[in-house]
């Protein structure tokens, strides 16, 4: 491994945040990405064209990323290009959070109708006593 990408250097990421701003790629709902959209595509274009393949902790470690974060992205391209049918493609998964996302949207909408069906209901209530 070592003597395959021995001639090249990466810059080490230092997962700082200061330096990206929210549009550098996509902002997932709990928070920033800890690592750019451009460091996984290039770790899995150095994956994919290595021969023989790199371990994957000696890759990590000299592009300074999380073992089981590379791990995880080269699994999922992995089921994307269809070498795994273990796990869902990125395709499957956006299309099964997509009807999670609209209830959740249409919850929220139920509970501004109620509580504005409550205050409605107790402001044109004949019984209550006006002050």
């Amino acid at each position: 491994m070592d003597r395959l990408l021995g001639h090249l250097s990466f810059p080490r990421f230092s997962g700082g945040f200061g330096s990206w701003s929210p549009d550098h790629g996509k902002v997932s709902i709990t928070g920033k990405r800890k690592y750019p959209l451009e460091l996984r595509e290039r770790a899995l274009r150095l994956y994919r064209q290595a021969e023989p393949r790199p371990v994957i902790a000696h890759l990590a470690d000299q592009l300074g990323i999380h073992r089981e974060a590379l791990r995880n992205w080269i699994r999922q391209d992995q089921a994307d290009h269809g070498e795994h049918d273990d796990l869902p493609t990125t395709a499957m998964l956006e299309e099964n959070r997509r009807p999670a996302r609209e209830n959740a949207e249409l919850r929220r909408a139920n509970e501004i109708l109620r509580a504005a069906s409550a205050y409605f209901a107790q402001e044109f209530d004949p019984t209550r006593r006006r002050s």
